[in-house]
């Protein structure tokens, strides 16, 4: 089984910025794309951006492009989300999750997700 645990979330104004950890635990966490999505208040999760395992790829939402960054350290088994640039929209429960899909287009190709990370930007 695998364990993801989120953290960095907070509260921040906008234009600010802040750095999403994910860790995971009891996997070969290289062999995993990695996905961070988003559930803001009332609304559904959506996808945010996703990361090959080797790091060879990224994929980003039109929202957050050029303004969010994702990476990987597989030697920590930990991904990142460097969110710059914050805006009030970006307000939401963050989610990272793991898929052995290469390309993964769908939630539910994501089969570990970690409990979430609350941000929230004040404008």
């Amino acid at each position: 089984q695998v364990q993801l645990v989120e953290s960095g979330g907070g509260s921040v104004q906008a234009g600010g910025s802040l750095r999403l950890s994910c860790a995971a635990s009891g996997s070969t966490f290289s062999s995993y794309t990695a996905g961070w999505f988003r559930q803001a208040p009332g609304k559904e999760r959506e996808f945010v951006s996703r990361i090959s395992g080797g790091a060879g790829w990224t994929s980003y939402a039109d929202s957050v492009k050029g303004r969010f960054t994702i990476s990987r350290d597989n030697a920590k088994n930990t991904v990142y989300l460097q969110m710059n640039s914050l805006k009030p929209e970006d307000t939401a429960i963050y989610y990272c999750a793991l898929s052995n899909v290469l390309a993964p287009v769908s939630q539910a190709l994501y089969g570990y997700w970690g409990q979430g990370t609350q941000v929230t930007v004040s404008s």
